[in-house]
């Protein structure tokens, strides 16, 4: 059930619009000005379209465009102009939003983090994740540092955000899950050779954690060089699709209700098919209590910064140097924050 694509409310229900917002090209603080302002008018919009909504998710790149361009004046920072902006439109439209923001690094200045950001109705940020999983060898970013992040949204809901290539990796909605997200948020800038990894991994994600997905991709063309898909889909705890755009058009908005209760009541009395609970407690028919080991020999060896996959020696693609990056010399900094 999806309330009607988020007409309809239910009560402990919230209703989620995803907007898949115009592609544009950014060059310049103008261009990114620009950018902003059609973001906020969109949460209007989305507000005056859906008024029951209470959470507007937009798309990765949804101010900075596909350029990749890491020119510092046009990164953002938290106390700027476009985050006052985000901010004060949640305020104004009493709305939570989930927004893109390349952001200036303090750590390595020519790679700048690719950072998510939540503001709920009062204008308050309350969520900041820096993408974990640049979309290697064509992202310049620098890989996230302060691991995934699990918030409360509205309605008390508890949720995560993953943004785009994040997605591809089951380990990264595994964990959002093992953490108590309900929700999992997921937002691209993917273009049309994705779109059925795209489908596919939002509907898996969803199924094998008993959670929903909530994901969204910009939409039309740069008027130069780049075109995005224009995807907004979202996914019940079983894995079946309760809405989904795929129609390409900028701007659309895509709403659907959500409900956590049925993510808890699953996770809490399904027995077959409980795998969020059953990885840990494997064979609890045959032993007291399942089996608590760690079987698989690629967590042990990432633990233990020894991964190495059995065609590693036979990876050609190795850095960013085949879309035209300098091969990097540094090795990463890692600030991991564990909350």
């Amino acid at each position: 059930m999806s309330g009607l694509g988020g007409l309809n409310k239910t009560t402990g229900g919230i209703v989620i619009a995803a907007v898949q917002s115009q592609l544009f090209r950014v060059d310049t603080p103008a261009q990114l000005a620009v950018a902003t302002e059609h973001v906020c008018s969109l949460v209007r919009r989305a507000r005056r379209e859906y008024p029951a909504v209470d959470l507007v998710l937009f798309p990765e790149y949804c101010i900075h465009g596909l350029s990749m361009s890491t020119d510092p004046d046009i990164m953002c920072t938290m106390d700027g102009p476009e985050v006052a902006a985000f901010r004060a439109v949640c305020a104004e439209q009493k709305v939570w939003g989930v927004f893109s923001i390349m952001e200036k690094n303090t750590l390595k200045e020519t790679s700048p983090w690719n950072v998510g950001i939540t503001i709920d109705s009062d204008g308050e940020v309350v969520d900041y994740y820096r993408k974990m999983h640049p979309w290697v060898p064509v992202e310049p970013w620098y890989p996230g540092n302060r691991g995934v992040s699990v918030f409360k949204g509205p309605g008390g809901v508890c949720m995560s955000l993953i943004i785009c290539h994040d997605g591809m990796f089951p380990e990264m909605a595994r964990e959002a899950a093992y953490r108590g997200a309900e929700v999992l948020l997921r937002t691209a800038g993917y273009t049309a050779p994705i779109r059925s990894s795209w489908e596919l991994t939002n509907r898996a994600n969803a199924a094998a954690n008993l959670m929903y997905t909530a994901s969204v991709a910009l939409a039309g063309s740069d008027g130069t060089t780049w075109r995005s898909m224009g995807e907004a889909m979202f996914v019940g705890p079983e894995g079946e699709t309760l809405e989904q755009s795929g129609n390409g058009v900028p701007d659309h908005i895509v709403a659907c209700e959500v409900r956590a209760d049925e993510v808890r009541r699953r996770r809490r009395e399904w027995g077959v098919e409980n795998n969020l609970f059953q990885l840990g407690h494997r064979g609890y028919v045959a032993v007291a209590g399942g089996a608590r080991d760690c079987p698989y020999t690629y967590m042990r060896d990432l633990v233990a910064g020894r991964y190495t996959q059995a065609e590693d020696a036979e990876v050609v693609i190795r850095d960013g140097t085949v879309c035209g990056f300098e091969a990097p010399t540094e090795a990463f900094l890692d600030e991991m924050v564990h909350k």
